[in-house]
């Protein structure tokens, strides 16, 4: 049902996914010229214009997924979202900013010098180039669904690597298929990404937790194919989500390995990735902090504070 369009990124990931059916396109790319390029030379191909475009889902709020939503709204398309990935991309340079505040503290009182705590949190700045502010016309709730060229996508809410992630789900003919954003990738075992508390006061989501749950529950689904944002499609769905289960689990056990004592999450990343520079620390403070909170979860370690900086030890059995 969907034709798949590789759009270029600036980004490390490499190039990104958009998804077109009918009028409907998904995910088209961040809000550079290279890939407004790359995308009209692609709807040219299918005797299309930028203008032609009703409608753009996405699927989260990464600036590589929705960047140039904006640019397609100013040519009549209607752009549809979660509420909560709506509320990011209406604003990216306030979350971004909210973040920024959030994480340079968080990092220091999980052993990161506060310095590279603040380089590691600036970096995200290069992002704003790529990911202008749109509105969403549509915000479709968990179990929403919309006509997409004919036939019924329901959209659903699912935990870990963004913001108000969502996939959507569609029957083309008789295969059961979704499109899945960074929730499920071929070759990369996703990383879920630190988040702020939505709201200040809060309490900071545990997103890798949330994350493992969410795949165990889309496992169950047994679709017969998934659309990533990030390379081929995955015909096997099931097995690949076994695979990243597995290396979710894997890494956990050897974060368990580097508790030798009272330890810091950024003693963690160390003990797992070595001397990471600033450009990496946020994924690997991610990881650390993730597996330590599944370990809590479990009940397999616990935290205190010594000097205001949290240090997690393991829990005898």
């Amino acid at each position: 049902m969907f034709r798949r369009f590789s759009i270029p990124t600036p980004f490390a990931v490499g190039p990104v996914n958009a998804y077109l059916a009918g009028r409907t396109l998904v995910d088209p790319g961040p809000g550079s010229e290279e890939a407004w390029s790359a995308l009209l030379d692609a709807l040219e191909e299918q005797g299309l214009a930028a203008s032609d475009i009703e409608q753009v889902f996405v699927t989260h709020p990464h600036p590589d997924h929705f960047g140039l939503a904006r640019r397609l709204r100013g040519e009549g398309a209607r752009v549809v979202a979660s509420p909560g990935t709506a509320g990011v991309i209406r604003d990216f340079a306030t979350r971004l900013e909210y973040e920024q505040e959030f994480f340079v503290d968080f990092f220091e009182r999980h052993g990161m010098a506060r310095s590279t705590a603040e380089t590691v949190a600036d970096l995200p700045e290069a992002y704003l180039s790529v990911a202008p502010a749109v509105e969403t016309d549509l915000e479709l709730a968990d179990g929403d669904a919309v006509e997409v060229d004919g036939t019924t996508v329901t959209a659903e809410a699912v935990d870990g690597h963004a913001t108000g992630e969502t996939i959507f789900t569609y029957e083309d003919g008789e295969a059961s298929e979704a499109i899945v954003g960074d929730h499920v990738l071929p070759h990369i075992t996703p990383n879920p990404l630190l988040q702020p508390p939505s709201e200040e006061g809060e309490m900071r989501p545990r997103v890798l937790p949330a994350f493992n749950r969410s795949l165990a529950e889309l496992r169950e689904r047994e679709f017969d194919r998934l659309l990533p944002g990030h390379g081929e499609v995955v015909d096997a769905p099931s097995e690949r989500i076994d695979e990243i289960l597995a290396a979710h689990e894997e890494r956990t056990a050897n974060v368990v390995e580097l508790l030798d004592g009272p330890t810091t999450a950024f003693d963690v990343m160390e003990g797992l990735f070595g001397d990471l520079p600033a450009t990496e620390q946020f994924p690997g403070m991610s990881e650390a902090v993730g597996h330590l909170d599944v370990l809590e979860e479990r009940d397999r370690v616990a935290h205190s504070e010594r000097g205001g900086v949290r240090v997690y030890e393991e829990v005898e059995a």
